[in-house]
């Protein structure tokens, strides 16, 4: 979940590494830290909190340097503190790390046993010790990056600076992302391409087990101690991507950009002049696919809540959405012929990686619906559709989301078809729906001011809210939910509306909010009446629904929003911007930070 970047350069590297950490800081901002290389000796920076902080540390204590590494920090292992931020370093070494040392406690006993001392609580810690130790027995800091590799256990990405070597650095990856960015006497190595980007576009992307030599000339990947090639590909990010344009936040600038990722991903997957889905090569046959198992998490397992439905209702293939931390640990059977999707916007998120794995070693058929075609999770699947979002810096996913259902939504029509169920007429018809979508969210976009005022006026000052949905819209509630607890810390549930009385119900009072996602479909009657009972309690009630559903319910609503009327299939893509805005404007009102949510990261990399 960290941030990890190193710079080797030819100018002082420090303002850099402090601008490539702005572009990380989404990743981790309990602490941030940078280390170089001053006469040969480490000099390190560290602040607690977010990058301010040490930006303010370093107006006050410049760093020199022409080579360094910095580090934005999600704690694991010991409390956000400027002891426990990164880098952590010894006398001989300074490193940054992102996920966790498994073995670090048998680790650091052995250590401990050497008479080594330990200044901070993190499992980070050994590592540097580690590498120390095997230095002070005359290994080259090569040979000691290799010998750690065969100890240490878990998920991790390190970089490494040594004293001394004005012209080192040394990386290694196992789990967790790592990419060397290749300049003109110049070298980088960092989390992602998007840390990169500003400096380089021709980046090569480590493989687990990788460890890598960078010098201002170049790199060196091996494995074990065998050398390794690992190609240099050509990243299509750039350091302009990152701005937040005329927009307050990330989020809302996100939000807003969602008809135009939305267009782009519908033009890759979509054929306007036939009206038919059009999907790279699958190397399996629709027809015959006994099973789908769609894992994620967070925001994206609800991208699969809602393609369950999909892949059902139009291709009549059964799903099950299995939550990526606890698959690989119930150890389900999986049959044979049978798809896996994998769901994740990074492409990293740890616990995904390891139930795809998991599924793979089943015999599974690995299909990947990602933002990023480099990650781990798209090299190791058998293909990836990606989502085409561009980069989503806000923590609380908006337009990835969005993405991620218009990619699942043209992999079931493309499921249908070969299945037999879909005739050509519906695809066209749905296909129709999906072109006119970008049109119908930037309607729902320009109601701005009404979300605001339903947040402030209804949402802002409640301790609990609940969401209720049925059908497509159930998997929207969850997800709304989820925004709003995320991102203003209101606590927030969402329900199937069928399962309000038995149970959540008892919750409902003038206090407690109500925001019901109603579409006028063939469950709207049910919805209904699940808002009547809600009325009938004294509950406060917020409508998303359409002219249709607010001619009947809207009277009786505390608050209502008239979103467009779109065909049912592809409801949830559009009623998911509203309960983006809501919550968005809702965290606005109550004062939180809403690109970087307390005790958040955006890509999860430890479990």
């Amino acid at each position: 979940m960290c941030g990890i970047i190193g710079i080797i350069g030819k100018a002082p590297v420090t303002p850099l590494l402090v601008e490539a950490l702005k572009r990380l800081e989404y990743r981790g901002y309990d602490s941030a830290g940078v280390a170089t290389l001053v006469n040969g000796h480490i000099e390190r920076r560290r602040a607690e909190g977010k990058l301010v902080n040490l930006e303010a540390r370093l107006g006050a204590e410049p760093l020199a340097g022409t080579i360094g590494i910095g580090h934005t920090r999600w704690a694991t292992h010991g409390k956000p503190s400027e002891r426990n931020a990164h880098p952590i370093a010894t006398d001989r070494v300074a490193v940054v790390h992102n996920g966790i040392i498994e073995n670090f406690q048998e680790l650091k006993d052995e250590l401990l046993a050497e008479g080594r001392r330990f200044d901070s609580d993190t499992d980070t810690e050994v590592v540097a010790q580690l590498l120390t130790s095997y230095l002070e027995r005359q290994r080259s800091p090569e040979k000691a990056m290799a010998e750690a590799m065969e100890r240490l256990r878990g998920a991790f990405a390190l970089v490494a600076l040594f004293s001394g070597c004005h012209d080192m650095l040394l990386g290694a990856r196992r789990g967790s992302s790592l990419a060397v960015g290749h300049g003109d006497g110049e070298m980088y190595v960092g989390t992602d391409a998007l840390a990169l980007a500003p400096f380089t576009k021709r980046v090569t992307y480590l493989e687990d087990d990788d460890w890598v030599v960078l010098d201002a000339n170049g790199a060196k990947v091996f494995q074990g101690e065998k050398e390794v090639q690992r190609e240099i590909r050509q990243s299509g990010l750039s350091g302009a991507m990152m701005g937040k344009g005329n927009h307050r936040h990330f989020m809302v600038k996100e939000i807003h950009e969602q008809p135009a990722v939305i267009g782009d991903t519908l033009q890759t997957y979509l054929d306007p002049a036939t009206r038919s889905v059009r999907l790279p090569a699958l190397p399996f046959d629709w027809a015959r696919v006994s099973r789908l198992t769609v894992t994620a998490c967070g925001t994206a397992c609800f991208a699969g809540m809602v393609a369950k439905y999909w892949f059902e209702k139009l291709a009549r293939l059964p799903v099950e959405v299995e939550v990526a931390s606890e698959l690989r640990y119930r150890e389900p059977p999986l049959p044979e012929g049978g798809v896996c999707i994998a769901i994740s916007q990074s492409g990293e998120t740890i616990d995904t990686l390891a139930a795809l794995r998991y599924a793979k070693a089943q015999k599974q058929t690995i299909l990947s619906v990602v933002n990023v075609p480099e990650s781990a999770i798209a090299r190791e699947s058998h293909v990836v559709l990606p989502t085409l979002a561009g980069p989503e810096i806000g923590v609380a996913s908006t337009k990835a989301f969005t993405t991620q259902l218009t990619v699942l939504l043209a992999a079931a029509m493309d499921a249908g078809r070969a299945r037999g169920v879909l005739s050509k007429d519906e695809e066209a018809r749905l296909a129709n729906a999906l072109i006119e979508l970008p049109a119908h969210i930037n309607e729902a976009l320009n109601m701005e001011e009404h979300y605001k005022r339903i947040a402030e006026d209804v949402l802002a000052a409640a301790r609990d809210v609940l969401y209720l949905g049925r059908g497509l819209s159930f998997p929207i509630a969850l997800e709304g939910a989820l925004k709003l607890k995320e991102i203003s810390y209101i606590h927030a549930e969402g329900y199937a509306g069928g399962e309000m009385k038995h149970g959540p119900i008892a919750l409902i009072d003038e206090a407690v909010p109500v925001v019901v996602v109603a579409p006028s479909d063939a469950l709207f009657d049910k919805i209904a009446s699940n808002f009547e009972q809600v009325k009938a309690r004294g509950g406060k009630l917020v409508l998303l629904s359409d002219s249709a559903g607010n001619a009947r319910l809207g009277s009786q609503a505390a608050a209502s929003v008239i979103l467009p009327k779109v065909d049912p299939v592809v409801a949830p893509i559009l009623y998911s911007v509203p309960v983006q805005l809501l919550a968005y404007h809702t965290a606005v009102a109550k004062g939180t930070d809403v690109d970087q949510p307390r005790n958040l990261a955006k890509s999860v990399t430890v479990e």
